[in-house]
């Protein structure tokens, strides 16, 4: 029993001990828990605080980058404004240095324009001071003419009006004498100051119009291997014939002329046409309607294929651009178009580096002056299909493809049937005169030419005191032989002046005409 009670004891006891144990476990650990929460809270302001001052050390860096990157675009945007403002400065100043060069050379042309005027009234002031002198002259003569009358009426050897008609004669021929004196001091004035007027007189100058009417080749020849091939092409019945006439649209005239069949047509496209389509069809040997109509179609689109290559060749040569490919179409049908036998499209070609070479000593533009030289006769062209002279069909296609508006007018001017509104018109029509009045340029009819030069040596034979005259260098100079007895120099001068106008109201021609008058004494003695 008193174990039992023993171990009672020690139970009670050691549950009391483990329960003080647990008790002060629980303490301790309570007490540990509470201290490393509050260092877990500590460490966690800490990070907290770290983060935050991390935070905001980046977010000032973020913020520096932010202004540094700022200012170095504005930077960069300033140097662009001030590029963009030295350029517009720049700028500014180059169109103040032209506004100032343009001030100049308008001053300096009202400077020139009022010296012409000045010259203008000088020269006005001394043509009334002539005036003057004439009616003075007049007068004079008048009074001479009483005086003579009344000593021939007194002597009794004439009568009033035979001595009126002698001294009328005789004072005509004094007038003229002193014409010619003064025309002459004039001509030496003109020639001293050429120089300087040069580039000005250059462009007023007056053009001559070649005549209206053109002598053009309206026939082509075909030349056949032999003139058995004459049958095949008529074919039977006619039917090839008219089948080529048909295709064509060009008249096919064969005749006994050995070897050949002429092509007769205005259109010098379709005889070409049909002067390809007709050697083709002799050549190959097979002819008949089928193989007409296939081998005309063949040619018609090889020549629509040169026409383009010889308009495009055109504009290389002369060395201008931006035409229109349709205009350069209709520059290729020059080709075919002539006049006076003068190939057209050649000829506008030499226009355009004549215009470009006066241009360039005058100052002006020249691809503009090649322009309107090189298209000056693009009527032509269409002039056979469409009603109007080719001048007005030229304005009408130069506006349709908007050329320039000198090009316009230059094209309108050239035959003076408007009035030039630029130098461009006129070196157009000095070109276009240059080209076809050179030698060689144009042929004329055999029975037009002779009968030409036979009028212009009738106009000067007509002359009173000429010996013979003589139209030389195909009518482009009348060389005129006088009596030296009976007429002297002064009458030489006037009689070159009377001729020259006279052969202008008589005669239709290309160019100009020099007329020279030569007057020649000669003194033969023998020694023996």
């Amino acid at each position: 029993m008193h174990i039992f009670t023993d171990i009672k004891v020690d139970f009670i006891t050691l549950l009391l001990g483990m329960f003080f144990a647990l008790a002060i476990g629980y303490a301790v650990g309570y007490f540990l828990r509470k201290i490393f929460t509050e260092y877990q809270i500590k460490e966690a302001e800490e990070r907290g605080k770290k983060i935050i001052r991390d935070a905001d050390k980046e977010v000032e860096n973020k913020l520096k980058s932010a202004e540094i990157e700022a200012h170095e675009k504005s930077l960069a945007a300033q140097g662009e404004f001030e590029k963009k403002m030295k350029d517009r400065r720049d700028i500014l100043y180059k169109l103040e240095n032209d506004l100032e060069r343009k001030d100049r050379d308008l001053q300096a042309e009202a400077h020139q324009s009022q010296a012409l005027e000045k010259k203008l009234e000088e020269q006005s002031s001394k043509l009334a001071e002539q005036e003057k002198r004439v009616d003075q002259q007049q007068s004079e003569y008048q009074n001479l003419i009483a005086e003579e009358l009344k000593k021939l009426e007194v002597i009794g050897s004439y009568t009033a009006e035979k001595a009126r008609e002698e001294v009328k004669n005789k004072i005509i021929d004094e007038a003229k004498i002193d014409a010619a004196h003064e025309v002459k001091k004039i001509e030496e004035d003109v020639k001293k100051n050429a120089d300087d007027k040069a580039r000005r007189l250059i462009t007023m100058a007056v053009q001559r119009l070649a005549s209206d009417h053109v002598a053009e080749t309206t026939v082509t020849v075909v030349e056949l291997p032999s003139d058995d091939i004459k049958g095949r092409i008529i074919g039977r019945e006619g039917r090839n014939i008219r089948a080529l006439e048909q295709a064509t649209g060009i008249d096919l005239i064969i005749d006994d002329t050995p070897g050949a069949v002429v092509l007769s047509g205005f259109d010098p496209i379709r005889r070409e046409v049909a002067r390809r389509a007709l050697e083709q069809l002799t050549l190959d040997g097979r002819i008949h309607p089928g193989r007409i109509e296939d081998v005309v179609n063949k040619c018609k689109k090889e020549v629509t294929e040169q026409i383009t290559e010889a308009g495009e060749q055109a504009v290389l040569n002369v060395g201008i651009d931006n035409i229109d490919p349709e205009m350069v179409k209709l520059l290729g049908r020059l080709k075919y178009r002539t006049s006076y036998t003068q190939n057209v499209l050649e000829h506008v070609q030499e226009v355009a580096f004549v215009c470009g070479a006066i241009a360039g000593e005058l100052g002006l533009n020249v691809a503009l002056a090649k322009r309107a030289g090189l298209l000056h006769d693009i009527g032509k062209a269409i002039d056979h299909q469409t009603d109007g002279t080719h001048t007005q069909l030229g304005v009408d296609i130069a506006k349709r493809y908007n050329e320039h508006p000198f090009v316009v007018n230059a094209i309108a001017a050239h035959h003076e049937d408007c009035e030039a509104e630029s130098p461009y018109a006129v070196l157009t029509a000095a070109g276009d005169t240059i080209s076809a009045s050179r030698p060689g340029a144009r042929r004329e009819i055999l029975e037009t030419y002779i009968k030409r030069m036979t009028q212009l040596e009738v106009i000067g034979d007509s002359f009173k005191g000429v010996q013979k005259t003589f139209a030389i260098q195909a009518g482009r100079e009348v060389r005129i032989i006088v009596m030296p007895n009976g007429i002297n120099d002064q009458e030489a001068n006037i009689l070159a002046r009377d001729v020259a106008k006279r052969i202008e109201k008589e005669v239709v021609y290309p160019g100009e005409i020099k007329v020279t008058v030569v007057r020649e004494t000669r003194y033969t003695e023998f020694a023996r």
